[in-house]
């Protein structure tokens, strides 16, 4: 899978229904342990609270989990980890606590209150798309360097570290695909000089 979809920061939002109060929490992860860890805090931030149900995705495990955390089956969790499925994102955890309100809401009024509750906290936090793309070096003379930044952005790609000695020495990223077609001007910018190096292969935000 060349690009896929998560989450952009940890968010929260809320809202009430009949009275009950639902907060929902959103956070990009990339383990399992983190999701676990993540949960483990809202839970002990909201001690006094009625539920805390959770769902999250790890791609990387290929592992998704949900908590209905004592609300009746399939009224709490799944619909939370429906949010995060039909958004088609992954590498999230979302916690949706719930202060009872006292006004009993039913299994449908608990799945919509629920799923509202993290979608909220979704939109809140923000989607971004990354793609995988390879990290390169590059050495070359500081005429050449004049030149690199403004060639790198055109194939999509960016700068992430530079050296300045007896030349420039660059490190920098781009979408896989665009790597070969980089290569070929580089090479008739350079005279056949210069070639960039492929250090390794990761995901980057779109």
């Amino acid at each position: 899978m060349n690009t896929y979809k998560t989450v952009r920061q940890f968010a929260s939002n809320e809202l009430v229904e009949k009275r009950s109060r639902f907060i929902g929490y959103c956070k990009p992860v990339s383990t399992q342990d983190e999701a676990i860890a993540f949960i483990n805090e809202i839970k002990s931030k909201h001690w006094d609270a009625r539920h805390n149900v959770y769902a999250y995705v790890i791609r990387n495990e290929g592992v998704s989990r949900y908590s209905d955390d004592g609300e009746p089956q399939g009224t709490a969790g799944i619909p939370v980890l429906d949010v995060i499925r039909k958004r088609g994102i992954t590498d999230c955890v979302i916690v949706v606590t719930r202060y009872f309100g006292g006004v009993l809401l039913g299994a449908g009024g608990l799945v919509r209150a629920y799923s509202a509750a993290a979608k909220l906290a979704v939109d809140a936090s923000g989607e971004r798309e990354m793609t995988v793309c390879s990290v390169c070096s590059l050495s070359c003379s500081y005429t050449m360097y004049g030149k690199l930044p403004s060639m790198i952005a055109s194939f999509g790609g960016s700068i992430d570290d530079s050296s300045f000695t007896d030349d420039v020495r660059l490190v920098f990223h781009l979408p896989e695909e665009n790597l070969a077609a980089f290569n070929k001007e580089l090479s008739e910018e350079s005279s056949g000089k210069l070639q960039a190096t492929e250090e390794e292969k990761q995901f980057f935000d779109k």
